[in-house]
């Protein structure tokens, strides 16, 4: 088998920064470009994406597959299947810290890489980092900061009143 052949790295780096974060005691989210292709509650959509909790107290039966990341979890109370192709994922992170790795968006077929690029993200905050060739990883946060021990960003900080969770299904 040669490099051309071989499968994708994305969804061993996906789980390798998963256990990561479960290690450190973090919360690894997931943020993932919306298309047909992707299952998951489509009013927690926004500007195409949606970003995804998927520790292990926010999901039952998380299978972070080769093809797809499956589970379930509840939003607002109910419960719900979640399903999403590995190609769709466009970064993951740890929420406390920020670090974590992106990846190159996803070409679909009715537009170009160029297109979804081009729409607003999340992740617009983050610093872009150097150009890397097609099929190249890069890291999302550096945890350097702008100097010592000065992060680049602080964290957002949470809407008042009622905190939403996630909750595990059995």
């Amino acid at each position: 088998m040669n490099a051309i052949e071989s499968t994708s790295t994305r969804p061993y780096l996906i789980r390798a920064l998963y256990e990561w974060c479960t290690d450190n005691g973090f919360t690894p989210y997931v943020a993932v470009l919306v298309d047909e292709s992707v299952h998951v509650p489509r009013e927690y959509v926004k500007n195409g994406e949606i970003v995804l909790n998927i520790s292990y107290d926010a999901t039952s039966s998380l299978k972070l597959g080769n093809d797809f990341i499956e589970f379930k979890a509840r939003f607002a109370g109910s419960a719900r299947e979640i399903m999403v192709p590995v190609s769709r994922v466009i970064a993951i992170y740890a929420r406390e810290n920020g670090q974590g790795m992106a990846f190159p968006v996803p070409v679909t077929g009715t537009g170009t890489a160029a297109d979804e690029a081009a729409k607003p993200s999340p992740l617009s905050s983050v610093p872009a980092a150097p150009a890397e060739p097609d099929g190249k990883v890069v890291q999302l946060v550096t945890p350097e900061g702008d100097g010592p021990g000065k992060p680049d960003h602080e964290p957002p900080k949470p809407p008042s009143g009622p905190r939403p969770a996630l909750k595990r299904v059995k």
